[in-house]
């Protein structure tokens, strides 16, 4: 009997070991759960972390297959023109010929949404969303070349939603117009 109490206790133990922590403890612990992939957590040991290591493994989710394989129906860039003067990469981006060539992308002003980008299934729905604050007028294209579906490749036009005003002049900030 004393043998299966000890092995109850060693199981009980080892499973708690295993169990992954709350988003809040997770933060308590540095991390942020929801950012947080587990092969980030694999290179912990080339910077001499590798006593954090098992923390990481409990708030870390489970990779999915590599960015680079995931494609999208299509996807929508949502900003505010109001914030053009803080992403000035985004603003060339939208401005330049660059959106023409994904058929499948739209761009839609949203009046002080900092930009990001919507990648969306065959049916409409949101599959996941992106902040792209910090990326770069040719990582976004990159990223569009990578993950937009190629089905509308003869097409060379895309849309924009925005404030529907009349107005056809070139001032990009008339959505923030009241």
């Amino acid at each position: 009997m004393h043998k299966y109490a000890i092995f109850l206790l060693l199981a009980l133990s080892c499973q708690q070991i295993q169990a992954e922590l709350t988003a809040a403890d997770c933060r308590a612990l540095g991390f942020i759960k929801a950012q947080l992939m587990c092969s980030s957590c694999e290179k912990l040991d080339d910077f001499g972390l590798d006593t954090i290591k098992p923390q990481c493994k409990q708030c870390c989710t489970l990779d999915q297959q590599p960015a680079a394989q995931r494609t999208y129906a299509k996807a929508i860039l949502e900003v505010c023109t109001c914030k053009f003067r803080a992403y000035p990469q985004i603003q060339a981006f939208i401005q330049s010929g660059r959106p023409a060539k994904f058929p499948n992308l739209q761009i839609k002003y949203v009046r002080g949404l900092d930009p990001v980008v919507k990648l969306l299934d065959a049916s409409g729905k949101v599959q996941e969303t992106l902040s792209i604050t910090k990326w770069n007028t040719d990582t976004v294209e990159e990223f569009f070349e990578t993950h937009l579906a190629k089905d509308g490749a003869g097409k060379s036009s895309y849309s924009v939603v925005e404030d529907a005003d009349g107005d056809d002049d070139d001032d990009y900030l008339r959505t923030n117009r009241i």
